[in-house]
């Protein structure tokens, strides 16, 4: 599956763009000209120059280096929330698909029952039980999530649970979990993918919307969500302040969306073939 996407040129530029920017988050102390946290009234509002590149906020804050910080609860903490979902809800449909019977009804009835509400009221229902934390923020994303991948790769695991190589594995007295492990897992790693792939720009929107509406990453921390928050309040006065952030989280969650629709062709048998 590597070598596949390796082939893939606008797989390899996304990954390579995304990963350049987490490397941007993780040498923020390093390469960011100001502190984020420095407050200096009397520059609020700097217009753009070579001293501040996108200004300075109504703080007097150095917007670029609130920008490159705020790579970090942004992206960072999405992934780990996708990573964290993708993790339930595959053990939850490998187990839910394989097994079938009893346990298989018990998992999809509570399935439904996670999907039969709004996902926003049921994260909003969360962390308003939970409080306002940036572990409440991973849970939510989480507990209203899991289900989704759950049913999915319960199907993808239906389609490969009675092939030849499974039913041969059972019958020379495999372990189930190394059935699971060894042979289902790795049958369905391209769909999970291309799902997780899709998936992390919602995340990201779901955790700016949040820390945007005041429920997410409070104040002073920089997160690109919050930093619309900030701005929205000086809208009339400085729109520039917006800007940033705004076109921040447009082009990286246009990039996972992207990554996410060149993995789905690269692993295209079709593709393959040709």
């Amino acid at each position: 599956m590597i070598a596949l996407l390796m082939r893939n040129r606008l797989v390899v530029g996304l990954v390579s763009f995304i990963g350049a920017i987490a490397l941007m988050g993780i040498l923020a102390p390093w390469i960011t000209p100001y502190d984020p946290y420095t407050n200096d009234i009397l520059i609020k509002f700097a217009p753009y120059s070579l001293e501040h590149p996108l200004g300075t906020d109504h703080l007097g804050r150095d917007i670029l280096s609130r920008l490159i910080y705020g790579i970090r609860p942004t992206l960072f903490l999405s992934l780990l929330t996708m990573i964290a979902t993708i993790s339930l809800g595959a053990f939850m449909g490998l187990v839910s698909g394989y097994f079938r019977g009893f346990l298989d009804e018990v998992i999809m009835r509570l399935v439904d029952m996670m999907l039969s509400f709004p996902s926003q009221i049921m994260i909003f229902a969360v962390i308003a039980l939970l409080g306002v934390d940036v572990q409440n923020i991973i849970i939510a994303n989480v507990v209203i999530k899991w289900a989704w991948y759950a049913r999915l790769i319960r199907t993808k695991v239906m389609q490969y649970r009675d092939r030849n190589f499974i039913l041969y594995s059972r019958c020379i007295g495999s372990k189930e979990s190394f059935i699971l492990g060894h042979h289902l897992l790795p049958s369905i790693a391209s769909e999970i993918a291309v799902l997780a792939s899709l998936d992390v720009g919602w995340t990201i929107i779901n955790i700016s919307t949040l820390s945007f509406l005041g429920l997410g990453i409070q104040a002073p921390l920089p997160e690109w969500g919050a930093m619309l928050n900030e701005a929205k309040n000086v809208l009339t006065v400085n729109p520039m302040q917006m800007i940033a952030p705004g076109v921040a989280i447009v082009v990286l969650v246009s990039a996972f969306n992207l990554l996410g629709d060149a993995i789905r062709d690269a692993l295209d048998p079709k593709e393959v073939q040709s």
